[in-house]
């Protein structure tokens, strides 16, 4: 049946350029024949009897930091009883399916609310599913970790390193210096954290040099303006 409607539009487009839009005849034969060249490579490549099969789309073809994921399993093995939940959570970052983890997370802190590092895992899923951008929903999720975890390494660090990707450089450099203060001298995430905040510091330095360099720099005179007379 399909082959046979395939056929009636051709013919009929057919019909329609030649009577209708006034083809020149000589114009018929290279119609027909481009019309048969469709119809015969759909012929061996179309499938009209197979069943479709949508697929999902993909979030983003991003994958995550390998480096967070490890930073946020060395923070979040003893705050809660979620580990099934964040191995899955894991799995979907690191394909960039942040929207996923989000929803997977979601559902497991129904279950376990006062589950520190299930908050800790939605603040980073949902950070990354806007491209590093700490919306509210996500600093609720940082804040309800540290509420619950006031020791969790988690909150402060992720925070800290979402405000810094926005240009919230102080804001970021006030909660890792808290956090490498309390921070215990053979904790796994220590010398990163220093790394870290010595790049912060950096970037702070090099800001307040070039917003230094711009207040001090004369203003241009206006195009066309006369010097002042001595």
């Amino acid at each position: 049946m399909t082959w046979v409607l395939i056929l009636i539009v051709a013919v009929v487009v057919w019909g329609v350029m030649a009577f209708v839009l006034k083809l020149p005849r000589t114009g018929w034969e290279i119609t027909a024949a481009a019309l048969l060249f469709g119809i015969s490579g759909y012929a061996l490549q179309g499938h009209p009897g197979q069943p479709g099969a949508p697929q999902a789309p993909v979030e983003s073809a991003k994958l995550a930091d390998q480096t967070l994921v490890k930073e946020r399993q060395q923070m979040g093995t003893a705050f809660g009883q979620g580990q099934s939940w964040l191995i899955l959570a894991d799995a979907l970052t690191r394909q960039g399916q942040f929207g996923a983890a989000a929803d997977v997370l979601r559902s497991a802190i129904a279950k376990s609310p006062q589950d520190a590092d299930l908050w800790v895992a939605l603040g980073n899923a949902l950070v990354g599913h806007t491209d590093g951008v700490i919306t509210p929903a996500a600093q609720f999720a940082f804040q309800k970790a540290a509420t619950i975890a006031p020791d969790h390494p988690g909150p402060p660090f992720f925070m800290g390193l979402a405000l810094a990707q926005t240009g919230r450089l102080a804001e970021a450099r006030t909660l890792w210096a808290q956090l490498l203060a309390r921070s215990p001298a053979d904790a796994p995430y220590r010398a990163d954290l220093q790394a870290r905040l010595q790049r912060l510091d950096s970037m702070i330095a090099e800001q307040a040099q070039m917003q230094g360099g711009m207040a001090g720099a004369p203003a241009e005179a206006p195009s066309g303006a006369k010097p002042a007379q001595q």
